[in-house]
């Protein structure tokens, strides 16, 4: 797959997107609610920041700490980053002191740059810190560019099911593929209009702004905090004509649950992407209804395989035949399915866990060896080296590849493996109910599960129990079931289940053993 004829060129995700600052620097590229730069304007400031960058020592190999919010600034950054060469380490402005240090103790930033108003957080040990005014002040002459498709673009932490976060390697060239192809599979161009909704220190937000930027469109950059309220989301696409935008399925069911909904069919938005979690057919035939024209992708993409590696648009049958599909691996990505025994699973509609191959995978966990080898595995098939994600799924009669659930989310109770994704898909089946997450706690020193309901007053426990009990065997019931008005979210848009813990006075169950799929 080719980029404007610029195939050879792919890797190198910066000179795609200022390539549009020599062809077309008055056309708009990214604003927030303080400014808004042309193309040529975003060259200008990308540069000056790589050139300020250079003036405090910072060169090719070195990491830079964004401790920065979803803004104009977060991206000039990001990309005066990728111009000489440094990888840049998104920071959360919303955690907590402690987590924060341990992040940038770990990473070992050379700098860490904050907002102007902001003290940045600086680890356990002294760190360098500078905000965006003083780095940009100190811009001079500009910097050599850096071509290395190896190097690291980006060093990202997430938590596993230990919560310890860990830093995820992302080459340049797992970075420039998986946008570039986001390009092309969402059709997006010099038309789109972008709204940025997911923290910049989410990587899937990347699958919103980076590949608007590699197209020529442009990108709007609300403040996050105030998306958080489903009324400014409405304001911004209707007012700024917002053509396309991705989030997580929880946030958009926060945005079915607006009373503004039906405003939407007077939007322009004609793409969404969601990703992050379980497409739930209910609500895209919800947001149909009120615009039958837009054009719905589910995407798929552990982190240690750069923001998304599927791309699959949804249709009306697909969504009357079953569970919504994650779809086919990107070109120049490989999947295999790989069966308890070892062995690669070939058939169809047979579960196994999912190994991730190809152009869009990490380098490995920052400063650790032993879990890099752990989950890029060389021994699956000869000569590939795949990552291990601990998810299940299958492939359906039409070779399309659905997700089942977490190998962590296969449980075993009083002697039964059971799949808390199947409770959980039974129970968003009851009318009114609009969203379900089963978590396995701590049931009077066993293995239990609660499971946590989004539905209306209408809506008791017997009920749910009853349904339930019309699908599944008894050994499948939820042990517990609290009804809620809402589902907390983290800031990342996703279910926050320690929240929900904690509100039930309820503990997280750790399993001695980690189950396995038969």
């Amino acid at each position: 797959m080719s980029v404007n004829g610029q195939a050879g060129h792919r890797h190198d995700s910066l000179a795609l997107i200022l390539r549009h600052a020599a062809d077309r620097p008055d056309a708009p590229a990214a604003k927030d609610d303080a400014e808004a730069l042309t193309y040529g304007q975003l060259r200008e400031r990308a540069v000056a920041f790589a050139s300020g960058l250079s003036a405090l020592g910072v060169g090719p190999g070195d990491r830079v700490a964004l401790w920065l919010p979803n803004s104009v600034a977060f991206v000039a950054a990001a990309l005066g980053c990728l111009w000489i060469g440094a990888s840049f380490v998104p920071l959360s402005v919303d955690d907590p002191p402690a987590r924060l240090a341990r992040i940038v103790d770990d990473s070992d930033p050379k700098i860490i740059v904050g907002r102007d108003d902001a003290v940045a957080p600086v680890g356990s040990s002294p760190r360098r810190t500078a905000d965006v005014r003083t780095i940009l002040g100190l811009a001079g002459p500009t910097p050599e560019r850096a071509t290395d498709p190896e190097r690291d673009a980006y060093l990202i932490y997430t938590s596993g099911t230990t919560g310890v976060a860990k830093g995820v390697r992302i080459p340049e060239r797992a970075f420039g593929w998986a946008i570039v192809a986001t390009e092309k599979l969402l059709g997006l161009d010099p038309t789109t209009r972008s709204l940025c909704v997911s923290p910049f220190y989410f990587d899937g937000s990347y699958g919103t702004l980076f590949p608007t930027l590699v197209a020529g469109g442009s990108v709007s950059i609300p403040k996050r905090e105030e998306l958080l309220f489903v009324k400014r989301f409405y304001r911004a696409v209707l007012e700024e004509g917002i053509t396309h935008t991705g989030f997580s399925p929880s946030y958009l069911r926060l945005v079915l649950s607006s009373p503004k909904l039906p405003s939407l069919g007077r939007s322009r938005l004609r793409t969404l992407g969601l990703g992050g979690e379980e497409c739930l057919t209910l609500d895209l035939a919800r947001l149909w209804d009120v615009l039958p024209g837009l054009r719905i992708f589910n995407r798929y993409g552990p982190t240690e395989t750069t923001i998304e590696v599927t791309t699959h648009e949804v249709d009306r049958a697909t969504i009357s035949s079953g569970p919504v599909p994650i779809g086919a691996p990107h070109p120049g990505v490989s999947f295999y399915l790989v069966g308890d025994d070892q062995r690669v699973i070939t058939g169809r509609h047979e579960v196994g866990e999912l190994y991730i191959g190809g152009n869009q995978l990490m380098r490995g966990y920052w400063g650790d060896d032993a879990l890099t080898a752990k989950v890029l595995r060389a021994d699956v098939v000869a000569g590939e080296t795949l990552y291990k994600t601990g998810d299940l799924v299958y492939q359906d009669q039409h070779g399309q590849y659905v997700y089942v659930g977490r190998s962590d989310d296969v449980v075993k109770r009083r002697g039964v493996r059971i799949s808390l994704d199947e409770i959980a898909r039974v129970l968003r089946g009851v009318e009114t109910v609009s969203g379900v997450v089963c978590v396995p706690t701590d049931f009077e020193g066993r293995l239990g599960v609660a499971a946590f309901v989004e539905a209306g007053p209408e809506i008791n426990v017997p009920a749910l129990l009853q349904a339930a009990r019309a699908q599944v065997p008894a050994t499948m019931l939820p042990d517990e079931i609290f009804i809620l008005g809402s589902l907390p979210m983290t800031t990342s848009g996703k279910i926050d289940r320690g929240a929900l813990l904690t509100a039930a006075g309820r503990k997280s169950w750790r399993p001695r053993k980690e189950p396995t799929w038969s």
